[in-house]
Parts: C-alpha cells; sequence; structure tokens
C-alpha cells in the first residue's frame, strides 16, 4: 500500500458501506472483496461493499418504494443535520453498491427469486437501477439495514485521492443469496472471520485500508451476527474522524479515545492509532492488539 501524503482540498463526498454477515462452522464470517487493482481508490485492497451516493439514490420515485418512509430512515441514521431525502439515499446507495458489487439484494431470500431475477433481466437490457426498481414496481427492504459507524476522510489523506463521507451500514446477508464479484470494480469475493482476515493482513497475504482494519477488529469482539447486530442497534453510530500525526517521521493515524485526538472519548474497542510501518498501516502493539489480546 501506498501512502499519500497530499493535502485534498475538496469537500468529502457523501457514500455508503454494507458489512455483510453470516454464521458458519468457524464461526461469524464477513464480506470483503478485493478492489480491481488498476482501480484509483484502494486497486487492490479488500474492502466492504461500497461507493457513493448518486443522485438518482434520492429521486421520488425510488423514495416511494423503499420498506421504511423517510422519516424513519432519517431517525434511524441519526444524522439531524442531514435532510431526510438524503439520509434515506444512502441506504439506497448501500443497497444499490451490495447489488452491484457482489450481486446480493437485500429483502429478497434466495438467488431464483423472481424478483431478484427479473431485476438481473431489466439491468441486463440497459435500464439503469432507478428505473429498473420503478419499472418493476420492487421493494427497497430497510428493514434490516442497520447503522453501525461513519468514518469521514481528514483532509491529510493517507490511503486515497479523494475524500469521504461513509455511513457503514451492518446486515446479515440474506438466507440462499451467493455473492459473486463483478469482475469489474472487484476480482474476488472473500467470506472470512475477522480475526482470519485480520491474520491474513498481518502476514501480508491481503491488503486493508485503515476501517476496514478498525471495522474488523471491532466485529472480531462478536461470536455471531446477531451479537453485532444487537450491539449495533443499542447506540447511535459513532462518527470517526482520523487525525493523522507524524511521530518520529512515521505517518500515524489516532483515532477518538487516543491522548493525541481532540474527541477524548472512544468511537470503537481496539488500538486508537495506528502507523505506517513496512508499507502498511500497523498499531504500536501488533497483531495482538488486532486480536484484542493487548
Amino acid at each position: 500500500m501506498e501512502l499519500n501524503t497530499n493535502i485534498i482540498t475538496t469537500a468529502p463526498l457523501d457514500s455508503a458501506s454494507v458489512v455483510l454477515l453470516r454464521d458458519s462452522a468457524q464461526g461469524m464470517q464477513v464480506l470483503l472483496l478485493r478492489r480491481h487493482q488498476a482501480s484509483n481508490v484502494l486497486g487492490g485492497a479488500y474492502v466492504f461493499p461500497g461507493g457513493k451516493l448518486d443522485a438518482a439514490d434520492q429521486s421520488p420515485g425510488l423514495l416511494a418504494q423503499l420498506s421504511q418512509d423517510i422519516g424513519t430512515l432519517h431517525q434511524r441514521l441519526a444524522e439531524p443535520d442531514l435532510s431526510a431525502e438524503r439520509a434515506a439515499g444512502l441506504f439506497v446507495a448501500a443497497i444499490r453498491e451490495a447489488f452491484e458489487e457482489c450481486r446480493i439484494l437485500l429483502g429478497q431470500t434466495s438467488d431464483d427469486s423472481p424478483d431478484l431475477q427479473a431485476l438481473q433481466d431489466a439491468l441486463a437490457s440497459g435500464q439503469s437501477w432507478s428505473e429498473a426498481f420503478q419499472n418493476l414496481s420492487l421493494r427497497l427492504s430497510t428493514d434490516t439495514l442497520v447503522p453501525w459507524t461513519r468514518w469521514i476522510t481528514p483532509r491529510q489523506s493517507s490511503v486515497t485521492h479523494k475524500r469521504f463521507d461513509t455511513r457503514f451500514f451492518i446486515t446479515r446477508v440474506p438466507e440462499g443469496q451467493t455473492a459473486e464479484h463483478d469482475n469489474h470494480e472487484t476480482t474476488e469475493a472473500l467470506w472470512i472471520t475477522p480475526r482470519e482476515a485480520l491474520v491474513r493482513y498481518w502476514d501480508h497475504q491481503i491488503e486493508l485500508a485503515p476501517p476496514q482494519i478498525m471495522g474488523l477488529v471491532q466485529l472480531g469482539r462478536h461470536q455471531n451476527t446477531q451479537s453485532a447486530l444487537t450491539e449495533a442497534q443499542s447506540r447511535r453510530p459513532p462518527v470517526v474522524e482520523p487525525e493523522p500525526f507524524d511521530q518520529d517521521g512515521v505517518r500515524t493515524i489516532c483515532y477518538p479515545g487516543d491522548p493525541r485526538h481532540s474527541v477524548a472519548r472512544s468511537a470503537f474497542p481496539g488500538p486508537t492509532r495506528l502507523m505506517f510501518k513496512n508499507k502498511r498501516f500497523e498499531p504500536e502493539l501488533g497483531l495482538a492488539a488486532l486480536l484484542g489480546q493487548d
């Protein structure tokens, strides 16, 4: 992973990402997608499905087909300064990105659902996501999509040349659906336990960006999907604004709860800072800190 040292002057782009979970014989697993190596944002890294908010995600016609009204979604997102339409649009963006990047359609219970097949046929014919949903009169299921965390890229970004204001949602993958990478933006779909993902990262087998590292640390505290969902439902999504600084010539990113951060209260368990060493981000106490053994 290459370190970016530029100051970004543009405003952060609203975006949404969805953390898909499932229970398995190995324990709770999370879906990671490997971004295409040629991507200009985190090329080659393993990420949660997601992308920027589109104008069509907030169209009146599409918002009218949500399983919950926009007032309810605005309240659930817990961002009073955001318009209700934009808040609801972020739920739409999360659902759309999950489908576009890994063919998971929230609210459907199997790969052979008539609605899922009809949507795939409509998109294959050239219709946009918004057009297909409205023409087919499909419902967008938001009930099981739980706001989890909000990450805002600092102006002095470390891993990308763009700024994002990303709302991470968490949900259980619908029963009977199979995740598939799109071979365009993503080249691999990987179901893996949070602990195994962190170990593979530490062994230089996969690349992860800081939001994914810290997200996996947080997920690693849960034994099953219900535990993770219950915890997310019990609180407001914490706002994470990483604050970078240089320490002895080493780029370091600190998070809420760190002595160097402007917010004293921790946003999540685990280490409160990561240092850019060995061409990746590492906590001061190494792998043990990521696995909750510190």
